[in-house]
């Protein structure tokens, strides 16, 4: 590893990236109205140099982007910075190239105003980080760098073994650079953590508690233990010399990195109270407010959205007293007789590594059944290529129940559903199909295919509301497709899971804008819907880092249900629920307010 290579890996996102990365002009900035097809392209290209992990996941790193392939984004302050920077320059140009534009580049340029909008306001609060413009890591909002669910010491090793190939030589000299630049990764984000506590932007005592077991885990593994060695030295074609070459940058660099890290963690929680919500931050009220439009593309309040959870809940749990009744399960509340039937041993399978194994071996089973019924609901089909995973151990601990994404943009590499099985009991078998549908198909996976029939800067929008939004719809269009037909308790998998995304609603806003603490939010979760008290502390610790985020899913699924209602109203006996959800996936992803235009020119089309 020479020099000069070390210095553009540490340099390379605080110059400008149209001037680095191949196809980007250096006066994209300047790009005028009429050329709204090469401001757009440019604009693609920039985001894939800020974050280049997202041009490895897409499979973009082929020809002259291969250079991205050797990069971590910027972690530090002057990265973040510098990022801030180009959003609102980029939001600029493209307000003034908007007004000369029609057809598709006026759709895509409005989709993309409201991204960068968003991103531009989130960067105002100097602390944080803000959403919507990297597809890998952009679904997240949150006001510290580092928690237990993220921070490059998770989100390094994930991409390292999850996303970067290692099949030949120029593979592994990427390998071995993004190593180095994850210790620098390191250091920017200790660098923005001492900052932010010199602001009072810490987070609470009980997250970094979880935090520093986290990052002190990481720090105690051997270094041949590591998941970042393991991945190159396992390799057959790797020279040895290469091996050796990452575990002396982890003993040296990235260890020591983490060390640093590790110590201004400790100083945080020195400095950390119990507050749960954002609202005891700098100007947290609006940070909130802020959050809340990132998370929802809406303009709903903290009160409305609060209030939309409390009377969705108490529809759903009437259906659900129904089905629970009709099942021989009466007597007591609704989340008093779910939390008995989730301790059902008949429901559990055994948490044991065959245990572990059968459970997916049951997923990957749902998944296929599901993938066969999508005739029924489409007119144009995706392939639904995916794998089914544990997530890593060593992250169980933070990470959520599910996760899934789609895989590479040239269809080489699957996309992945990652299930979390750090204890078998949080997935009782009558709660993993709609877990499955949620985040593999027709959810996640199977949407995230059609953004790449898109323009490459509308596959690199991410919006919360819409992405969850439609997984959360995905749930119900595999009940419309009779995937629960014989599985009465699968029903109540079903609408359980629903409820649950109302419960979001509550105690999200119940925290940051109604000053709840952690404790009241994680009782009113397990009293209202019966979820195990394990699996609720790990969701309102969740909420409390990405405070907004959860509001999506449900938010968005009323949103999508709502053009649902209009277009079948519309269009009488000329809606085809086929069309429709063809133009909901091939609309792309965008903010709730833009769905209405979306499903406003699919109805007219239809007339």
């Amino acid at each position: 590893m020479t020099y000069d290579r070390r210095t553009f890996i540490r340099t390379a996102a605080l110059a400008s990236t149209a001037l680095l990365i191949p196809g980007c002009s250096p006066s994209l900035r300047h790009a005028s109205g009429s050329a709204g097809d090469t401001l757009l392209d440019g604009i693609a290209g920039e985001l894939l140099g800020e974050y280049p992990e997202s041009a490895t996941w897409l499979g973009l790193t082929k020809g002259e982007r291969a250079p991205l392939n050797a990069r971590l984004a910027d972690r530090s302050v002057a990265g973040v910075a510098v990022r801030a920077e180009g959003a609102a320059a980029r939001l600029a140009a493209l307000k003034g190239a908007l007004p000369a534009l029609e057809g598709s580049a006026r759709l895509d340029t409005e989709v993309a105003i409201e991204a960068h909008a968003i991103a531009v306001d989130g960067y105002a609060f100097g602390y944080g980080d803000t959403v919507n413009l990297d597809p890998y890591f952009g679904y997240r909002n949150g006001p510290y760098v580092v928690t237990q669910n993220m921070g490059a010491y998770i989100d390094v090793p994930d991409v390292m073994t999850n996303l970067h190939v290692v099949d030949n030589e120029e593979d592994r000299g990427d390998y071995v650079a993004r190593i180095e630049s994850f210790a620098v990764a390191l250091e920017g984000e200790t660098g923005r953590l001492m900052r932010d506590r010199a602001k009072g932007v810490v987070a609470p005592d009980f997250i970094l508690k979880k935090t520093l077991a986290a990052v002190q885990a990481s720090l105690s593994q051997d270094t041949g233990d590591m998941p970042i060695y393991r991945a190159i030295a396992g390799v057959e074609t790797a020279p040895p010399a290469q091996a050796k070459q990452v575990a002396a940058l982890i003993d040296q660099r990235v260890k020591p990195a983490l060390a640093m890290q590790l110590s201004e963690l400790r100083a945080h929680a020195a400095a950390a109270n119990g507050h749960a919500g954002v609202w005891a931050l700098p100007s947290g009220d609006e940070y909130y407010r802020w959050a809340l439009w990132a998370g929802t593309t809406t303009t709903l309040s903290a009160e409305e959205i609060h209030q939309i959870g409390q009377d969705k809940l108490r529809e759903i749990q009437a259906r659900m007293d129904d089905v629970l009744a009709a099942n021989g399960m009466s007597g007591g509340t609704v989340g008093a007789r779910m939390a008995a039937l989730a301790r059902n041993p008949e429901q559990l399978f055994p948490n044991t590594a065959a245990g572990r194994e059968e459970l997916l071996t049951y997923v990957r089973g749902l998944v296929d059944d599901m993938r066969a019924r999508m005739p029924q609901a489409f007119n144009t089909l995706v392939p639904g290529f995916l794998e089914v995973k544990r997530i890593a151990p060593e992250v169980e601990a933070g990470a959520p129940g599910g996760m899934a994404g789609p895989g590479s943009i040239d269809g080489q590499e699957p996309g992945t559903y990652f299930i979390n099985l750090r204890d078998t009991a949080l997935h009782p078998k009558f709660g993993l199909p709609t877990l499955s549908y949620h985040e593999a198909i027709p959810g996640h996976v199977w949407q995230g295919e059609y953004t790449f029939k898109q323009r490459l800067i509308r596959t690199l929008m991410a919006f919360n509301a819409y992405s969850e939004g439609w997984a959360l719809y995905a749930e119900q269009l595999s009940d419309e497709l009779g995937a629960y037909d014989d599985n009465p308790l699968g029903v109540l998998g079903y609408l359980q899971a629903n409820a649950f995304r109302c419960c979001r609603l509550v105690v999200d806003t119940g925290m940051h804008a109604m000053r709840w603490t952690r404790e009241e939010a994680i009782d009113w979760f397990v009293t209202n819907n019966g979820s195990s008290r394990d699996e609720v502390q790990s969701e309102i610790d969740r909420y409390c880092v990405w405070p907004g985020q959860a509001c999506g899913y449900k938010i968005g699924e009323i949103a999508i249900n709502r053009a649902r209602d209009r277009a079948q109203a519309q269009l009488g006996d000329k809606y085809d629920l086929k069309a429709f959800n063809d133009a909901v996936v091939l609309g792309g992803a965008v903010p709730m307010t833009t769905l209405d235009d979306v499903i406003d020119k699919y109805i007219k089309n239809i007339r």
